[in-house]
């Protein structure tokens, strides 16, 4: 008689392959959105000059931080359109329509020419641009968040969950990374002259291999089982509309830190600190290398501590330490300071993103997942992508340089609340 060791090692093996697969096909298309949106964000001074010259530094960089944020107006559509296909239809099948119309947003961005060339049809291309990417990045979070804690092991949700937000910092990281590149080797004329395509041209190269990924990607078996019992209901349905509320308020925090403390920080650092555009940047990639470090150990650590109280340690500390942060990185301006100061808000954001999404995920049942978590992350990200351009307005009307950290610790506020009302579940099983 034969031993079965042979076929429960080859069984094994290929759940790991497949889970390994998955976890890629997941996080791929979340690191390209958040790539692209990076790099517009650290190229803000840049895109400014280009696309939206309206005689004055200052309003020419609000419009195209406007622009950024506009891009999002999308979210809640493209939130209830590929939230409800992957719902109906299966993840896999809505994560790579997202991946398509992202990359028609992505090369869009590369090949668009400036004002200077096609005048006004130049900044409203950088806006359908935007609109396509925040279209397909609000279908894309809530599909590769429903598959991924459907698809992880026994007690390993939020482990699985949280490397959907690391993929974000990751993108950040390498659109941090190839900006900094880009400021070394050449000018700013160069870049000026069309060197600033590059990494949106970069971006996407990587479109093709994510679409080969995620084709013929299989569906979570909890996906299935509830595949021939599922009727589609509206998540606004009578007792779900308070999840939506308080996923939304949880969410504020994260987006409108990350905004904040990373996309808006570049800028920050050249026009109020006085550093350099690529010192600047490289403290911001030390940082969310830390972020991207601390979010998975934070995420199972909410598999063993529960979702609730990693979240409410970072919510109350950045509602202390967030104006100190400021004061303190304005009175002795230095990127050793800047580092440090980043690096202690990336720990922060840490540990406050590698429980959430998972935390969401759990708020909903299985037939609504994707939906959900894709229309309040939609929501909040037009919320957070507007925070920049809130940041700047701050500083304009108070006169306080430090009246950004205003921003971070009113999210802070809001999302303290929704915790209030949060209900733990990271020890029970998906519905």
């Amino acid at each position: 008689m034969s031993s079965p060791e042979p076929t429960i090692a080859s069984t094994t093996g290929a759940i790991n392959v497949r889970r390994r697969r998955v976890i890629v096909a997941a996080t791929v298309g979340n690191l390209l959105e958040w790539y692209d949106n990076f790099i517009y964000g650290v190229l803000a001074l840049t895109m400014a000059r280009l696309f939206f010259p309206a005689g004055n530094e200052a309003t020419s960089l609000i419009l195209a931080f406007v622009t950024y944020g506009a891009g999002l107006a999308m979210r809640p559509v493209g939130a209830i359109v590929l939230g409800i296909y992957a719902d109906r239809i299966g993840r896999s099948a809505a994560l790579y329509a997202a991946m398509f119309i992202m990359g028609l947003g992505t090369a869009l961005m590369a090949f668009v020419p400036t004002y200077q060339t096609i005048g006004v049809w130049a900044p409203l291309i950088v806006l359908l641009a935007r609109l396509l990417q925040g279209f397909s990045g609000a279908g894309e979070i809530g599909s590769a968040t429903a598959l991924l804690v459907e698809s992880a092991p026994a007690g390993s949700r939020g482990l699985y969950a949280s490397l959907n937000a690391s993929s974000q910092q990751i993108g950040f990281v390498l659109a941090a990374f190839v900006v900094m590149v880009m400021n070394l080797a050449m000018t700013q004329d160069e870049i000026d002259a069309g060197g600033w395509r590059l990494p949106f041209v970069f971006g996407l190269a990587i479109v093709p291999a994510a679409l080969y990924i995620r084709a013929n990607l299989g569906e979570p078996d909890i996906f299935r089982q509830r595949a021939k019992e599922r009727r589609m209901r509206s998540a606004f349905a009578i007792g779900r509309a308070g999840s939506l509320l308080l996923a939304l308020g949880m969410l504020l925090l994260y987006v409108i830190a990350g905004s904040v403390l990373f996309v808006y920080m570049p800028t920050f650092a050249v026009q109020k600190l006085g550093l350099t555009g690529a010192s600047a940047l490289f403290a911001t990639v030390v940082a969310t290398c830390v972020t991207i470090a601390c979010t998975p150990v934070a995420g199972a650590m909410s598999d063993r501590l529960g979702r609730k109280p990693l979240l409410w340690i970072a919510t109350v500390s950045f509602v202390l330490l967030t104006y100190p942060a400021f004061v303190l990185i304005l009175a002795w301006p230095s990127i050793a300071l800047l580092l440090l100061v980043q690096s202690g808000f990336g720990m922060l954001l840490a540990l406050y993103v590698g429980p959430l999404f998972s935390a969401l995920a759990e708020l909903f049942p299985t037939r609504i997942r994707a939906v959900a978590v894709s229309l309040t992350y939609g929501i909040a990200g037009i919320i957070g992508a507007f925070a920049p351009a809130l940041a700047t307005w701050l500083i304009v009307v108070t006169g306080l340089v430090g009246a950004p950290a205003f921003a971070v610790i009113g999210a802070a506020t809001l999302s303290a609340f929704a915790l209030l009302a949060f209900e733990d579940r990271s020890g029970e099983p998906l519905s």
